[in-house]
């Protein structure tokens, strides 16, 4: 990827709804010659779609618990996200180092509604134990930005 690329997906992670001529005039391209690059960078996988951002909170869902789950045996990640898909409460869920297996984002609409949804996680044949961390309040939230600077941001602004 370029760098007119990663200003493209900079401005469309800041702005998803942008023409192809809004981002063009930004960028110092024409509307054709965007599209054709984002059309490719969907083709490679850089990005992966357009979506809404919506908050969670407005549509009932602003319980949120973070659940390290570990495992009965050895399990692998295809049949751990196997196991935590078919709950409607999980967020998002993540293979870690250290000692979980996993860790799942969940989202509840209550905490009796999250009581009920960690039962039924527990409940899974693979998990073994877990330990859970309700969310009281997100400080920070940001969408990945690519940078064409260096990937390690401690060494950005230092030379």
């Amino acid at each position: 990827m370029n760098e007119l690329d990663q200003r493209i997906v900079s401005y469309l992670v800041r702005d998803a709804r942008a023409s192809y001529a809004e981002i063009g005039h930004d960028v110092g391209l024409s509307a054709p010659a965007v599209k054709r690059r984002v059309d490719r960078l969907l083709d490679e996988g850089v990005l992966r779609g357009f979506t809404a951002v919506v908050d969670p909170e407005a549509l009932g869902w602003g319980t949120e618990a973070f659940v390290e789950m570990r495992c009965a045996g050895n399990v692998s990640p295809a049949r751990i996200r196997g196991a935590v898909e078919c709950l409607p409460e999980v967020a998002a869920a993540y293979t870690v180092s250290g000692a979980a297996d996993a860790i799942v984002h969940l989202r509840a609409a209550s905490i009796h509604h999250m009581e009920s949804a960690l039962e039924r996680l527990r409940a899974l044949e693979i998990v073994e134990s877990t330990v859970s961390t309700v969310v009281l309040s997100t400080l920070l939230e940001r969408a990945p930005v690519p940078s064409a600077r260096t990937s390690n941001p401690h060494e950005q602004g230092h030379a």
